[in-house]
């Protein structure tokens, strides 16, 4: 195998002896040379070569072996702890710095801890210790939910739009999203759940909606609010114009194709009404749903 520039003989020497000889595919030889060689280049890239504080060592396992090293055991001694600690420093430098998820960094440590141990067999070090276990940095915690004032200005722009709306198809697709977001946000349903409801599960008579759950049993919730009920009644009312006599025409929120909505369709619609509202935050279809307890405790604050 032919390796990057940064990368010492004893990674040539590891992959050949210690990978390929056992019997693993090509995929597991190229991951484990492409993470040996990606801490070497960053070893060169970040200086950190040559700070072993012995001026004739190069300071890493790549000196061991080689003709340049004076080999005696104060170099030796001075590369087995450096090795390590530049590999730990890495593996920090990938966590808080990239944001590796913990999995790929537990792999990496792996893979260096098989080239630390083949270095000792092939004599190349005289031992080293276990590297350090890598926690992964917890991310500050941002806040996603909306504001009563975003939440406002989000249904303020959804009516604003179907009332300025000239065109009575664009409008219908404008009815079934105020009816989506609404559910979403007075309801707190899953948008898995607002996918599959059907026709049927909503009672005019009672204005209650069944919620279907894959493992758990369904539920009714009461529309209370009298917006939602009075979109809700429209939306049936129009929602022949979208069945188109296919096969989901039962299915409550359709496509203007006749088709089921996805995930992403959803997520399209909320990120729509969500730059017309001006709301800047970073924030996802859950999060409205997600934000009517801290609408209802904002409304509380303002009154009390």
């Amino acid at each position: 195998m032919t390796v990057g520039r940064y990368c010492p003989d004893t990674v040539d020497e590891f992959i050949d002896t210690q990978v390929l000889s056992r019997g693993l595919d090509e995929r597991t030889a190229m991951a484990y040379q492409n993470d040996l060689e990606k801490l070497y280049l960053w070893l060169e890239v970040s200086g950190m070569k040559g700070k072993s504080g012995n001026a004739e060592c190069p300071g890493n396992a790549e000196c061991l072996g080689n003709a340049e090293c004076p080999g005696n055991a104060e170099c030796s001694g001075n590369a087995d702890s450096l090795l390590e600690e530049q590999m730990e420093t890495y593996l920090d430098y990938l966590s808080r710095e990239k944001g590796l998820r913990c999995s790929t960094i537990f792999r990496k440590q792996k893979v260096f801890g098989y080239y630390l141990s083949y270095l000792v067999s092939a004599g190349r070090l005289k031992s080293f210790r276990p590297l350090k276990p890598m926690g992964h940095p917890k991310k500050a915690s941002i806040d996603t939910l909306l504001t009563k004032k975003e939440v406002e200005a989000f249904f303020q722009a959804l009516d604003r739009e179907y009332e300025d709306l000239d065109s009575d198809f664009r409008r219908r697709i404008c009815l079934r999203d105020q009816v989506m977001m609404r559910l979403l946000f007075y309801h707190g349903i899953e948008i898995s759940e607002l996918l599959q409801l059907e026709v049927p599960d909503y009672d005019r008579k009672t204005a209650t909606l069944v919620i279907r759950r894959k493992r758990q049993e369904d539920y009714s919730v009461y529309l209370f609010s009298h917006t939602l009920r009075q979109q809700m009644d429209q939306w049936l009312l129009e929602h022949v114009y979208f069945e188109h006599g296919g096969e989901y025409y039962n299915r409550m929120f359709l496509s203007k194709l006749g088709k089921p909505l996805s995930m992403k369709m959803v997520i399209n619609i909320f990120d729509k009404y969500r730059d017309m509202a001006g709301i800047e935050k970073v924030c996802k279809p859950k999060d409205l749903k997600n934000s009517l307890g801290r609408y209802a405790e904002e409304v509380v604050r303002e009154l009390g």
